[in-house]
């Protein structure tokens, strides 16, 4: 380096190039980040470059302001010598090209596709049939199959993915309740599955039976709810379990799941026949953002191997929520509390009364270290049940309130607020040393 500065420095030129210096491996590597028109344009270099991309494994087309896109794309996947394809995603912006992704997909299932990724952008007048190649009926290449959007699938036998690790499913169509049991029971090591549905279809049972499950995420859209059906799980290996905007259907019913690790639950209601709490009770982890009034509670649940909890407070009584939780999770270490709206409110609403835990559950008595509020607004309730979490714990090492924002020129907000959080601040002294952290925001 220094003797290339001092060429430069006595007016030598420098012409070495670099880059043409490297491994094929490394080129194909650097290539791979690049958009797949930009890789093929390199072919134009030199004479090297002139075949250097054909062997380059993550594709990516986007038929976007594209004329001729579905020739090109079949031209250039059969001049593409890789032994394989890492990555194959194809982006259709358009009904026309759509018709054709039957052969595009063909030619990648050819070409050993490893992730493949299908994106008909939201041709919602004119979904496409996912094509039924004869390779996913016997395929062992693919390990992530990403669908999204205008896509029927439609599987009237049973598919053959052994090697499918990863399934996410982003607002398509099944054809009807076959049509999930016979993917998902095609694909014997699945690991991971999303499920984002904009509307059910066919209204009836939404099947997950996959005993190799690990991860399992299941989302509705706010605008399309309610239309029937529900969902059937049984994952007896699960260990991550995340259920988001369920509302209106008819059922929810998950079986046990005991080597549960962590669960998130927020916006369920209305659903006439579920067991979503009960299916809880191994997990370790959990957050909810539920109404107690919208979700049915065991009658007998506890959680053993709770020992971390997030609870969102904007549902109608949720300390009701609280108290059960409490009730049931003896050996809960950590509790945070979430309040994300931006009111600071200092009143309460009619009927809003917390009402106390008979008796002082075991976790607080015993387990729990640390106590986290986030947006502690100051409200009535919000100091009720934080004075009684503060004067009951007998193990509690940290404190942390975060506090939601106020105007600098409102004076005695402001003078209001450290009068309340310094008299949480000694709550519980007397019996208990712990941290007591405020954070404003």
């Amino acid at each position: 380096m220094e003797q290339q500065c001092e060429s430069l420095r006595n007016g030598d030129v420098v012409n070495e190039d670099k880059i043409n210096e490297l491994p094929e491996d490394l080129l194909l590597h650097i290539l791979s980040f690049l958009p797949t028109k930009s890789v093929v344009a390199t072919s134009v270099l030199s004479k090297r470059w002139r075949h250097v991309w054909k062997m380059v494994q993550n594709l990516k087309f986007d038929s976007e302001n594209h004329n001729t896109f579905t020739e090109d794309v079949y031209r250039l996947l059969m001049l593409h010598k890789a032994p394989f394809l890492e990555t194959y995603h194809l982006e259709i912006r358009n009904s026309y090209d759509a018709i054709d992704v039957g052969i595009l997909v063909g030619v990648a299932f050819a070409r050993h596709v490893r992730n493949l990724v299908l994106d008909l952008d939201d041709l919602a007048t004119s979904a496409v049939k996912f094509p039924s190649v004869y390779c996913i009926y016997d395929n062992n290449t693919l390990e992530t199959l990403k669908l999204n959007n205008s896509i029927i699938l439609d599987f009237p036998s049973r598919v053959c993915l052994n090697s499918l690790r990863k399934l996410q499913l982003h607002s398509v169509r099944f054809r009807n309740e076959e049509s999930v049991r016979n993917l998902l029971c095609g694909c014997p090591g699945l690991e991971e599955l999303v499920v984002h549905e904009r509307y059910q279809t066919f209204g009836k049972a939404f099947t997950i039976e996959v005993p190799s499950l690990q991860r399992l995420t299941i989302e509705e859209d706010y605008y399309f709810g309610g239309g029937g059906g529900g969902y059937v799980i049984n994952a007896p290996s699960l260990k991550y379990l995340n259920i988001k905007i369920l509302y209106g259907i008819e059922f929810c019913l998950i079986e046990k799941a005991p080597e549960l690790v962590e669960a998130k639950v927020s916006e369920v209601s209305d659903i006439n026949n579920e067991n979503i709490l009960d299916s809880l009770t191994s997990a370790k982890r959990l957050s909810l953002n539920l109404s107690h009034l919208e979700i049915k509670y065991p009658s007998d649940s506890i959680f053993y191997q709770l020992v971390y909890l997030e609870l969102h407070t904007d549902k109608w009584k949720w300390w009701d929520l609280l108290s059960f939780m409490l009730d049931g999770s003896p050996k809960l270490q950590v509790l945070k509390i979430i309040d994300l709206s931006m009111s600071t409110n200092n009143g309460t609403k009619i009927g809003r009364k917390w009402n106390k835990p008979k008796c002082v559950p075991d976790c607080l008595l015993f387990h729990l270290e640390t106590f986290m509020w986030t947006g502690y607004g100051e409200r009535r309730d919000d100091k009720e049940v934080a004075t009684y979490i503060l004067r009951h714990t007998r193990r509690l090492k940290k404190a942390i309130f975060s506090t939601k924002p106020i105007e600098p020129e409102n004076l005695k907000k402001l003078k209001k607020r450290h009068e309340v959080l310094n008299e949480l601040a000694t709550v519980g002294r007397a019996s208990n040393s712990y941290d007591f952290v405020f954070e404003s925001t």
